[in-house]
Parts: structure tokens; C-alpha cells; sequence
């Protein structure tokens, strides 16, 4: 597979001379190469969709939701095929990659209504003769830059957005599964979208910083790592953009003595150990309350942990998850594994020498369940992005509730627990974007949005849902006077509505 990029409607060769190997992370093995563009490969981009863009914007809302109903339809129809492709470059169970396409699919369903959601204000009769309107208009060209987690959902949380609020879209995606970012663009070719209004262009750190220094570009989102997301948000409003940027998180779940033990066994598993932990929504610190809800969560997790099938995509569905990204996370995860080790935690389940038959070369590792975690912990501390879950014990609610409310990232929380008045309390007082009552990943549906707090967000306005056309729009407000006679001489003091 030789992949270069997609702009005006095609995909076209890479001419900077780089690439960058693509992996098949259940074996290791070289399946193909992708293109690395250079700063002028990126301006052709931008040249094509500025053409492009005029004519789009002209496009009334309408016509230009129809796009995003047809393009939901293609979604369904190539449903397998795109699931297919994301799960060899990415590594996810099947049922998991599809996850993946429908909640990006979910947004182009949101998507379809962007007249209600475009739609401005009036006030008749502001003034003498007077009526004031605003209206909101796209800024003209916009870029995301995407990571490899999620290689159709976020994407689409982006561009379906962007594009149905009138503007052109340029995605970076990541260059380590880039297969199904373009094939998401010819999709939107098929559905309807005029050439030119989204263009893949493949890169690295090259590209990026050819987006964020690009005049025409007008805003960029970017979903990453904590440090890069702070690269771009810094460098791209130094610029004049507007930006948005979500970094890395730590999510904690708290169980309380009074929550229903085995439903939160289950959610611990699914969110901890869900494709492999590489979610900025997974839950990687459970904090019980009280040593009897401590002792209970660890007897009924760890022989879940242990038992959890690890395979790749095409062993079948009932494969909990598969291999990791690449060689280089597998072996920074196991580092950070062997740190908690050396620093006291209690490692109950070691996934660090797991080996698939058949699979050597592949990027597989097993699931790691820590117990009696402090908070001076690197494995506290830091983003693992992994199958690693900590458990952090906590003596009473205030003390668990201080454990996310200290530390520095705010993506998302959640509690188990039967009492209201406890959950109630929780949401309310939480400094935490997105808040979860036994709901272990409590990512918003599509017409809500998305955002973290604290250093997992940067900027003033979140993904996708009302946020994400406010984001892509911007407001203009007209002051109109249609006199019935007009007044003779100048006016020389500042107009009042007196």
C-alpha cells in the first residue's frame, strides 16, 4: 500500500520524497507507506480548498445538510469495510472499530441540523425605523489535526461540523492509520461535496507547523497529547487562529461502599481495559471507599483482569482487546509498569509478559491491575494509555473526591454509587469536563459537547454539539434603518436607540 494524500476530489501522489512505514500492530509487519508532505504540498491544499470555499458557503444550509444525510447512509453501507481497515492499521476488535465510525457517523446525523443550529437572531423595532440581525457565517478555512486512537471518530467530530457550517476543511490525520481518514473523504465526494472542501494531507511535525503558521487557515482542532496540545494552542493563536486543542487525562472512577459492586466490575473492565486502554475517555484510577469496598473491588476485579482474551481483530468478536499502536508504547507502558513496581505498588495482576502464539512480533501486551497506588506515584501522575488501572484507596468520599479535584488533568470522572444526594453533590463540586453517575465513560452524545478541564483542554469552546458550530462560525450583527423620510444634515453625535 503506497498512500499519499486527497486533495480536490482525488487522491494524489506525495512529492516531498518522505514517507513513514505503516504497521500492522498484530504482527509487526510493514503493510504499507504513507506519504510525508512538505510545506508547499501543503499550500497547494490550502490554495484548493480557498477556490472551493466561496461557492460552498454560497450553498444554503439545506442543501448543504443533504450532503450529511447521504454521506450517514454511505457510513452504514461501507460500515464493514471501513470497521475492516481501521482494525488492521489500528489493532481494535471489530465490534470496537465500528464504535468508532458510529459515534463520528452520530455527529453527521447531528450534522443534518445545521439550519437550526446556523440559525441567527432578529429584534424588530430596536430603534426608530430600526432592526438588528445577527447571522453566522464560516470562517472560510479550518484544519484539524487528529490523533491515532480514534481514526474515523474524530475526524468526523471535526470536519462533519466544519463543512455543514459552510467552510473547507484540510485534516492532518495521524500518520500511523491513515487508510480510513481517506476514505471517510471519498465518502463525502460520493455523498455530494463539492472538490476542494475537504483535502487529507498526510504529515508530521513538518505539516503541523506549516497549518499552524498558515495565514489563510483560520482555525484549527487538534486532539493529542497534553505537550503537543500546548505546541499547538500556543503557537497556532500566536498566529491569530482560533484553536482548540484536548490533551491527555487521568480518568477517575469513584465506588462507594453503597454501589452495586458487580455493575462496577463490569464498567472497571470495560472502561480500563477497552482497545487496550488507548482512549482519553478510559478509566485508569479506581478509588473504592473504605478498605471493606477496597477488598471486595480487588477480589471480583483481579480474576476479570486475568481472564481477559487478548487477541487480534480477526480472531472473532469475542476478543476483548488487541495489540497495542506500536513497539514504542508497548515498551514505554511496561516501563511505567516496572516504575509503580519499584515505587510500592502492589502490581496484583502482570500483564507485562504476555506473548500470542503466532503473534511474537506483534504489540501485545496484557492487562496490569495495581492496588494500594499513591497519588506521588508515576503511574498516578502520568498518562499511561494503556490496559493499566490503578487502584487508589480512599477513606471516606472527601478524601476520594480530592483525588481528581488535585490533579492536573479534568477529562472525565465518574461515580458508582445508590445515593443521590452523593451524586448530586459529586457533579456539582467536580472541577472535571465531562462527569459520569454510573456511567463509566461518560462521553456526551453527539447534540451535547465535548471538552475536558483544567491541562486536558485549551481553548473556549468544546467538540462537536452546539460548541462545535459556534467554534466554526463566527457572528455578525446588522443594524438596519429603513427611515420613511430621510433627515436632512449630518449626524455628528454617536447614535442611541432614545
Amino acid at each position: 500500500m503506497e498512500l499519499g494524500h486527497f486533495i480536490g476530489a482525488k487522491r494524489v501522489a506525495g512529492t516531498s520524497g518522505r514517507t513513514k512505514e505503516v504497521f500492522n500492530p498484530a504482527t509487526g509487519e510493514v503493510i504499507g507507506h504513507v506519504a510525508m508532505a512538505n510545506e508547499e504540498e501543503l499550500k497547494a491544499a490550502v490554495a484548493n480548498s480557498a477556490h472551493a470555499q466561496p461557492a460552498w458557503a454560497a450553498t444554503n444550509p439545506q442543501r448543504r445538510a443533504r450532503v450529511m444525510m447521504r454521506f450517514v447512509d454511505l457510513l452504514n453501507r461501507d460500515m464493514d469495510k471501513l470497521a475492516e481497515a481501521l482494525s488492521k492499521e489500528h489493532g481494535k476488535t471489530i465490534p470496537d472499530a465500528k464504535g468508532d465510525v458510529i459515534r463520528g457517523l452520530e455527529v453527521a446525523e447531528f450534522c443534518i441540523g445545521a439550519p437550526q443550529m446556523l440559525k441567527g437572531e432578529y429584534t424588530d423595532g430596536a430603534g426608530p425605523d430600526i432592526d438588528m440581525y445577527s447571522m453566522r457565517q464560516p470562517l472560510g478555512v479550518v484544519a484539524g489535526i487528529t490523533p491515532f486512537n480514534f481514526p474515523a471518530m474524530i475526524p468526523m467530530w471535526k470536519f462533519c461540523t466544519a463543512i455543514a457550517a459552510g467552510n473547507a476543511f484540510i485534516l492532518k490525520p495521524s500518520e500511523r492509520n491513515p487508510t480510513v481518514p481517506i476514505m471517510l473523504a471519498e465518502l463525502m465526494i460520493e455523498a455530494g461535496l463539492p472538490a476542494g472542501i475537504l483535502n487529507v494531507v498526510n504529515g508530521d511535525k513538518q505539516v503541523v507547523d506549516a497549518i499552524l503558521d498558515d495565514e489563510t487557515i483560520q482555525a484549527v482542532g487538534f486532539v493529542g497529547s497534553t505537550p503537543i496540545a500546548e505546541y499547538v494552542y500556543s503557537r497556532g493563536t500566536a498566529s491569530g487562529k482560533r484553536v482548540q486543542c484536548f490533551g491527555g487525562a487521568k480518568n477517575h472512577m469513584i465506588i462507594m461502599p453503597d454501589a452495586d459492586m458487580d455493575q462496577a466490575v463490569d464498567a472497571l473492565v470495560g472502561a480500563g481495559y477497552g482497545a487496550a486502554g488507548e482512549r482519553c475517555m478510559a478509566i485508569s484510577v479506581a478509588v473504592p471507599v473504605g478498605k471493606e469496598t477496597a477488598d471486595k473491588l480487588i477480589a471480583k476485579l483481579a480474576p476479570r483482569v486475568e481472564a481477559l482474551k487478548i487477541a487480534p481483530y480477526s480472531a472473532g468478536n469475542d476478543v476483548d482487546f488487541g495489540p497495542l499502536i506500536s513497539k514504542e508504547a508497548m515498551e514505554r507502558i511496561k516501563g511505567l509498569v516496572s516504575s509503580g513496581v519499584e515505587e510500592g505498588a502492589n502490581l496484583v495482576v502482570d500483564g507485562r509478559d504476555f506473548t500470542l502464539q503466532g503473534y511474537e512480533n506483534g504489540n501485545f501486551m496484557g492487562g496490569c491491575l495495581f492496588d494500594n497506588v499513591t497519588k506521588d506515584m508515576r503511574i498516578y501522575k502520568e498518562e499511561i494509555f494503556g490496559p493499566v488501572l490503578s487502584v487508589v484507596r480512599a477513606e471516606s468520599y472527601e478524601e476520594a473526591l480530592d483525588l481528581p479535584m488535585s490533579h492536573e488533568y479534568g477529562n472525565g470522572t465518574a461515580i458508582f454509587t445508590r445515593d443521590g444526594d452523593t451524586a448530586r453533590d459529586f457533579a456539582a463540586r467536580i472541577n472535571i469536563g465531562m462527569v459520569g453517575i454510573n456511567v463509566p465513560i461518560p462521553v456526551p452524545l453527539a447534540y451535547h459537547s465535548f471538552g475536558g478541564w483544567k491541562r486536558s483542554g485549551f481553548g473556549d469552546l468544546n467538540q462537536h454539539g452546539p460548541d462545535g458550530f459556534k467554534f466554526y462560525t463566527r457572528t455578525k450583527t446588522v443594524t438596519a434603518r429603513w427611515p420613511s423620510g430621510v433627515k436632512e444634515g449630518a449626524e455628528m453625535t454617536i447614535p442611541t436607540m432614545g
